[in-house]
């Protein structure tokens, strides 16, 4: 299918990021085909769309997501915590014991639409299902394949609920990753799924490090989230949680650190030297009120450090901002972060996304991947290469995603979704559910 975006002011991303006024985007096969001039592209086209009076930017990347707490909002019946591991305990341990595979699958289902609705077209999943792991991963890329976006999965392998259920963990990635490598689905990709070093024993990283380099992905996992986490291994295993995942070969280069608030310099010097990426969470660790990480010092030392949500929201500009104010009020200075911050979403994210599936994905070139979204906005001062990153954050975070393409799939247009999905009875069924899942917790 040969689909035409016309008219539009491109915004690449990427490196440079160019703001390119009045153009078109050809978009075949699956992938940005040719960028040009308003009315340059000869015909013919299957489907042409209108972009007058928006902007077109690459589909957004969350790096750092967990599908399956959707079904938690609402619920009152978790006792008050007065710190992250308190939390744990009272509310998130105590769910995804809880969670079905029927629940699994129809979170994955109401966020992946929310996601096309806020234009995040890339989600790198983290999931947790301790009595329902068997065939849990192939449920959520049951949902992400009929979403039409792109998701990276894994299953978040933890010692804290017995042997059988960590040996159930190990196999689900494995087994998913196999699958993964076997198909080669553009949409799909997986990473070996860890909690965090605190609930894992030695034996167990031993057992998940020999699993991952045989199957040949890297790792995504909680890293010093809390300072508990910080002091449990120190107190137990004599070295941070960094380095102990570090030195299991858990952290480096195709890896995932996400959080990494609690680490000191020697932390984020080795983490630098491991390769490894560490996705910040900045809603998260505010609302957890375990800490804010320090971008701007993780940045310096050479870390690369991407922008995830940690499922507080699918919608990566606000997460962008609220991490930009997080680094003014860590660094006290509100001129601090701008370029760090901004740079993990629109630079790194789109490195992480395009690592992982082994093609561009994130910005608007000829050759990368065709995840592209149209935002209503009339930019009411100068929109160009020098003034881009500021719109971008006082301005088109504000505004409404009109089109949301993915793969060159258009997947929403006039705020209209054209997958096959029934918004009401998918909500209805997630009530029906969420209802079923509080009683039991």
């Amino acid at each position: 299918m040969r689909l035409l975006i016309r008219n539009g002011t491109l915004v690449t991303l990427g490196e440079p990021c160019r703001v390119l006024e009045g153009h078109d985007l050809l978009v075949k096969g699956g992938r940005i085909a040719r960028i040009a001039p308003a009315g340059e592209i000869p015909g013919p086209f299957d489907r042409e769309i209108d972009a007058r009076g928006k902007v077109v930017l690459p589909g957004l990347v969350n790096a750092h997501m967990h599908f399956y707490s959707t079904l938690v909002r609402g619920l009152g019946k978790a006792a008050p915590s007065a710190n992250f591991q308190e939390i744990l305990e009272n509310l998130w341990w105590r769910l995804d014991r809880k969670l079905s595979l029927d629940d699994v699958e129809v979170s994955a289902r109401v966020i992946l639409v929310e996601a096309i609705r806020r234009g995040t077209t890339t989600l790198v999943d983290h999931h947790a299902s301790p009595g329902a792991i068997c065939g849990s991963l192939g449920r959520i890329a049951k949902a992400v394949k009929e979403s039409g976006l792109r998701s990276c999965l894994c299953y978040e392998v933890s010692d804290r609920d017995g042997a059988a259920v960590t040996e159930q963990g190990l196999e689900e990635n494995a087994a998913f990753a196999r699958e993964c490598a076997a198909a080669s689905d553009p949409q799909l990709r997986a990473l070996f799924g860890l909690h965090a070093a605190f609930t894992l024993s030695d034996e167990t990283l031993g057992k998940a490090a020999r699993v991952g380099r045989d199957l040949g992905v890297g790792f995504h996992v909680h890293v010093a989230e809390a300072a508990s986490d910080v002091a449990a291994n120190r107190a137990k295993h004599g070295k941070s949680s960094a380095r102990r995942l570090i030195d299991h070969g858990i952290l480096g280069t195709g890896s995932i650190a996400a959080h990494a608030v609690h680490c000191d310099d020697a932390d984020k010097d080795a983490l630098a030297a491991s390769g490894a990426w560490v996705v910040t969470n900045p809603q998260s660790n505010l609302n957890n009120a375990v800490g804010i990480a320090d971008v701007v010092g993780l940045v310096r030392r050479g870390v690369p450090v991407g922008l995830g949500t940690d499922a507080m929201t699918v919608g990566m500009l606000e997460e962008l901002r609220v991490g930009l104010w997080a680094q003014h009020l860590h660094q006290e200075s509100p001129t601090c972060g701008f370029l760090e911050l901004t740079g993990a979403l629109f630079v790194q994210n789109p490195r992480i996304a395009s690592a992982l599936w082994g093609f561009p994905i994130g910005t608007l070139a000829e050759g990368a991947a065709a995840d592209v979204i149209l935002v209503d906005y009339l930019p009411p001062t100068p929109l160009n290469d020098a003034t881009v990153l500021g719109h971008l954050v006082f301005g088109l975070s504000q505004a409404v995603v009109d089109t949301t393409i993915c793969g060159g799939r258009v997947l929403m247009h006039g705020r209209r979704l054209e997958i096959d999905v029934d918004e009401e009875a998918l909500a209805a069924e997630s009530r029906r559910l969420a209802t079923a899942l509080w009683e039991r917790f």
